[in-house]
């Protein structure tokens, strides 16, 4: 899939950057690679270089994972990079309104990123929500919580704006229930497309030290920062 409208904005974003730039050489199949230190964070060329060469190796492995573990899913992925400056580093998938799927990222990620790895772990997590149906699970999980708080207020008597409100929290309950199993279920498939496109996974998965830990919190979005590493450790020993 061409990259160019994706990548063109990008590549102007950080100035005069070459972006043909080759790919990382996979390691020998099986193998668990080792931990390296993160090193400093990358300069603008460098996160750009590394950038642009994470999307072209990882999308077709991506791609082919989706078609060998799905039927009738749209599977041909759109990088897309959020150029705005005010955004916080974060990554997210979504789908436009053809199903689609899309994976985005914003300049702050891109920015501190420490490696190629990083950027091939994150674009992996992202990938993979698509090719478990992420999206759509949680959509049926939405409108369960808005039915049965929705059952719930009306059986205590509840109306109106009541009622409507009791199909919000309901709805947002519902998102939430499994959030953080999603996120495992990302973090476990995502570690197996980044393997099998020749990153070192766990040198990868190091960007959840110098990320916040959730912690445990009820109705939170992602799990403990600790619970995703030994998901990634655990299913690099199964390859």
């Amino acid at each position: 899939m061409p990259l160019a409208r994706a990548l063109f904005a990008f590549c102007a974003l950080i100035g005069l950057v070459a972006c043909d730039v080759p790919a990382p050489v996979p390691g020998p199949a099986g193998q668990t690679p080792s931990v390296q230190p993160a090193g400093p964070q990358m300069s603008p060329d460098e996160a750009a270089r590394a950038f642009v060469s994470v999307v072209r190796t990882m999308e077709p492995v991506a791609e082919r994972e989706c078609r060998n573990r799905t039927r009738g899913v749209n599977c041909d992925y759109l990088i897309v990079v959020d150029d705005r400056r005010n955004q916080p580093p974060n990554a997210f998938q979504t789908r436009d309104e053809n199903g689609r799927p899309i994976i985005a990222f914003t300049i702050g990620l891109i920015a501190q990123a420490r490696n190629a790895d990083e950027l091939a772990f994150v674009m992996g997590h992202e990938a993979a929500h698509h090719i478990l149906g992420h999206i759509d699970r949680q959509q049926r999980n939405a409108a369960a919580g808005a039915v049965i708080f929705a059952g719930l207020a009306s059986l205590t008597g509840g109306a109106g704006a009541d009622l409507e409100s009791a199909q919000q929290i309901g709805a947002f309950v519902g998102s939430r229930s499994y959030s953080k199993e999603f996120e495992l279920e990302a973090d476990q498939l995502g570690t197996i497309i980044t393997h099998r496109a020749g990153y070192n996974v766990l040198r990868g998965a190091e960007f959840f030290n110098r990320i916040p830990d959730p912690g445990n919190r009820f109705l939170g979005t992602h799990p403990p920062n600790a619970q995703r590493m030994q998901v990634v450790r655990a299913t690099l020993n199964q390859l």
